[in-house]
């Protein structure tokens, strides 16, 4: 029984951390706002070693379409710049010798349709995340079942993990409306 319950709250447990990861995954696609996020995946060369960018500099909202980025060291400013034109944010930096500053353009219908294909590419394979863990998790219910354990508090953890794997693939579909949605809003 025990055996049962930790295979359960691990399933559980990674469930979790499939949606958290999906909903990290949403923050990073542009919605047409300024959002400190957009720039979390750009890695800067400081002094020879790849290092993100929030580790190097401090990235703000001066407005609803507008970041700005001011670096802990002003030599970093040309590195910055660099970064942020060879990542695939489609941003242009602007350095005044302070700071850098992305204007983020108003997206235009075509690129709000594409940015929901992303979004519910993301989800999709948040989907496939839970489904995988699930099947780790009805793998382990079954050898514990070989191993000796009841077969009806096996059914009964099966059903469990099939309850919770909802609950979590409700949320992703939550997730995802409320992104769409953020994206689409003119």
């Amino acid at each position: 029984m025990e055996e049962i319950k930790f295979v359960l709250d691990s399933a559980t447990e990674s469930m979790e951390k499939a949606l958290d990861h999906t909903k990290h995954e949403f923050q990073k696609v542009r919605a047409g706002k300024a959002n400190p996020a957009i720039v979390s995946g750009v890695m800067v060369d400081y002094y020879g070693s790849m290092t993100p960018l929030s580790q190097v500099a401090s990235v703000n909202t001066s407005d609803a379409r507008t970041l700005t980025i001011k670096p802990w060291e002003k030599p970093l400013l040309a590195a910055i710049e660099t970064a942020i034109m060879g990542s695939d944010l489609g941003l242009n930096p602007q350095n005044d010798g302070e700071m850098i500053r992305l204007m983020i353009p108003p997206l235009t219908e075509e690129r709000r349709k594409d940015l929901t294909k992303l979004v519910r590419n993301i989800a999709e394979n948040g989907k496939i995340s839970l489904r995988t863990i699930r099947k780790d998790a009805n793998n382990e219910l079954k050898q514990l079942k070989k191993d000796g354990a009841s077969e009806d508090l096996i059914k009964k953890a099966e059903d469990d993990t099939q309850k919770i794997i909802n609950k979590f693939s409700v949320s992703i579909d939550e997730a995802t409306a409320e992104k769409e949605k953020e994206i689409m809003t003119v």
